[in-house]
């Protein structure tokens, strides 16, 4: 059982060591399980992370670069192979697919959120000349005490998923669910008795809020500017917005607590592998940024824990590991056999993983490709290292070991030092082993000014699908 949440920042639970943040649901799946410190989505982005989860495989490899271009079933996915070989595959929650009416591996669909009209999320095709982008101040709007959609859609999940595990009780048959929540995604409007168990007073304060600086890169200037939601927080703001943000990190490990409750009611709680992630992470106002895009730990990092029979207890893992080894680890688990498609992809079995010995080489892979960004932007991960190429700009790297809140890009700050320079020209060819970013940036716009013509031009993708959240299935139901 995979249970997954939306803009989860991996350093935002107890078990990771947040001095804040109560999640006593997901530390107690941790204590009895093992903790992947070092996990990376696909792409800080929703749409193309989910094809990347279902596939197994990169952004650049599956098409699926931006909003607009959702997963319609093909490459084939994990879900539809566990499938086709016997497994019952059931999905609850939000998928951020194109429709249910593709074939997408599920046996069945539970309250599915899809992007909005089968298209997605139009503005952030326009990437040679960034639009203006006038949602930004919603997000500071919204941030208050309260019930939202998205809560009430992540309670109708968590029922929904403790009424399926209820019917399992007793059941022989092999099965594999896909639990999807939405929380602790924006709006920033958090129930009230969750809110109410953080003081804003007593916030952490932002990573470089007390010397706050504009990007010292060209392409995060894009970023920000585009997504130009720092200036509408200030100090007090800002508060109540982690305070928010907490608030529903621990209403999410509520519902996650009911999920875990329900399936040691029904008696297969020590027969089934639980995986925790999120899609991607939250800035939540580091370095200036909020929400994701961008390539630091907070955005492109992602919570991972997994428990159950063959994982260690109370492990902790620092090998590179990706949403990517999903697939992988779904077929271990299941144990369908890969075939040579499957065998191909680059993820590995996080069951593997967890009882392996720390494999510093490894290497995982982020990218963006959406709004905001002028630019491809790919990033490495390997041992302490971070490489960040943007193709056509200069690139940047960070030891994390020494540098864990990324505040010094070692190519602008000491590029003739030596370990820079061996780094930089290591992260450049383990890069260039997976795939040529030049040749794909190229490639990924050609596709989207493809996409804009079939969606009308330029004006249509402006005005026919704004939204700064995707509407639950209930809204877009009565749009």
């Amino acid at each position: 059982m995979i249970i997954i949440s939306d803009e989860h920042r991996k350093d935002a639970m107890g078990c990771a060591g947040h001095p804040i943040v109560k999640t006593p649901n997901l530390d107690a799946l941790a204590a009895r399980g093992t903790f992947f410190a070092n996990a990376y989505t696909p792409s800080p982005m929703c749409v193309p992370t989910r094809a990347a989860i279902a596939t197994g495989d990169y952004v650049h490899k599956t098409g699926n670069w931006d909003s607009a271009t959702p997963y319609n079933g093909t490459p084939r996915s994990w879900m539809r192979q566990l499938r086709d070989a016997g497994v019952e595959t059931v999905s609850i929650g939000k998928l951020h697919f194109r429709s249910s009416d593709d074939d997408n591996g599920f046996s069945q669909e539970i309250l599915p959120m899809h992007v909005v009209g089968g298209i997605g999320w139009t503005i952030g095709l326009l990437r040679e000349t960034l639009p203006d982008y006038d949602s930004a101040a919603e997000l500071a709007a919204d941030v208050g005490v309260g019930d939202s959609s998205y809560t009430d859609y992540d309670l109708d999940i968590t029922k929904a998923a403790e009424d399926w595990l209820a019917g399992k009780t007793g059941s022989d048959q092999p099965w594999a669910a896909f639990v999807s929540l939405v929380s602790p995604h924006y709006p920033l409007t958090c129930p009230k008795a969750f809110y109410d168990m953080y003081d804003p007073a007593l916030m952490d304060l932002p990573v470089g809020y007390e010397d706050r600086f504009s990007p010292d890169h060209e392409e995060l200037r894009n970023l920000a500017g585009f997504f130009d939601y720092d200036r509408y927080f200030d100090e007090q703001k800002m508060r109540e917005a982690k305070a928010a943000y907490y608030g529903l990190t621990s209403f999410m490990d509520h519902c996650v607590g009911r999920v875990l409750t329900a399936l040691e009611k029904n008696g297969q709680a020590e027969n089934t592998v639980v995986v925790y992630v999120s899609d991607h992470g939250d800035m939540m106002g580091d370095q200036g940024f909020w929400t994701k895009q961008v390539m630091y730990e907070q955005s492109a990092g992602v919570p991972m824990i997994m428990a159950g029979p063959g994982v260690p207890k109370g492990r902790r893992v620092e090998t590179a590991t990706s949403l990517v080894d999903l697939a992988a680890t779904a077929r271990d688990v299941t144990e369908v056999a890969g075939d040579d498609a499957s065998q191909a992809l680059p993820g590995v079995s996080l069951r593997q993983i967890a009882n392996s010995p720390h494999d510093k080489d490894r290497a995982v892979l982020s990218e963006y490709h959406d709004g905001g960004s002028t630019t491809g932007t790919f990033m490495l991960r390997w041992d302490r290292w971070k490489y960040v190429h943007y193709v056509g700009q200069e690139p940047q790297l960070f030891d994390l070991i020494a540098d864990p809140n990324e505040l010094y890009n070692l190519a602008r700050e000491r590029p003739n030092n030596p370990d820079t320079i061996t780094a930089l020209a290591e992260g450049a060819r383990r890069l260039n082993e997976i795939c040529d970013p030049e040749a794909l940036n190229a490639r990924c716009f050609a596709d989207q000014k493809r996409r804009i013509q079939e969606l009308g031009g330029e004006e249509a993708c402006l005005t026919g699908y704004q939204f700064n959240h995707t509407p639950t299935p209930g809204e877009q139901a009565k749009q």
